[in-house]
């Protein structure tokens, strides 16, 4: 992965692009509004950033990620984005999604309907677990004793592998939470959650397992 597709141009999106630019990444970035509504953005990204319509950023590389919130009809390009990885950023806010039975219910996660959305990509959680703008300052070597730890959840074990893979390049170690339906460990209102300021691995892996099924907030 050389380039990496960014559909959702947002806080979240677009510090994935200033991080992933700074380890020497292309980016193609793209939101709803259409590609001359990123120029501000891309010219401050600098050369190796483009703006284009989602189809396009989808197409981008074999990976893709989108930051924008699940809604219950999906707009996602889902043929452009068929086979790829999706690195799915999402967190489930009520106060900005409204409320998703099915998720309040527990009997699925934002990123098994992600993946009801996208039935022919590879949906992983990713990014989820960070405040946008630490992205480019938080990471740390490897082997640091207080280097942060993020969570990443899929039913792809090579999902799985190149967020890892990305979590490294950024300077955060990983804690592997699959699958899937595992995810709402480090939803909001969870002990992880709330500690999401700072958490080596060790520190994670316990707040995941403290977690508890909540209603929703």
């Amino acid at each position: 992965m050389t380039t990496i597709g960014i559909i959702g141009a947002g806080e979240v999106g677009s510090q994935i692009a200033r991080a992933a630019l700074v380890n020497g990444y292309e980016v193609v970035i793209a939101n709803s509004r259409g590609p001359e509504t990123l120029e501000n953005l891309v010219a401050e990204l600098g050369p190796s950033a483009r703006a284009a319509r989602a189809a396009d950023a989808a197409e981008a590389d074999d990976s893709a990620v989108v930051a924008v919130p699940l809604k219950v009809v999906n707009d996602l390009p889902v043929e452009e984005l068929a086979g790829k990885i999706v690195l799915d950023t999402n967190n489930y806010m009520v106060w900005r999604d409204g409320h998703f039975d099915i998720i309040d219910s527990g009997e699925k996660t934002v990123h098994e309907l992600r993946q009801e959305h996208l039935p022919t990509s590879r949906v992983v959680q990713a990014f989820t677990h960070i405040q946008a703008p630490r992205m480019t300052t938080a990471g740390r070597p490897p082997g640091v004793p207080d280097r942060l730890a993020l969570p990443t959840s899929s039913d792809c074990p090579e999902a799985v592998e190149l967020v890892t893979r990305l979590y490294d390049q950024f300077g955060f170690d990983t804690v592997d939470n699959s699958p899937r339906s595992e995810s709402w460990r480090s939803a909001p209102g969870q002990p992880a959650w709330t500690e999401l300021a700072h958490q080596t691995r060790d520190e994670l892996m316990v707040n995941l397992m403290r977690a508890q099924r909540i209603g929703p907030e």
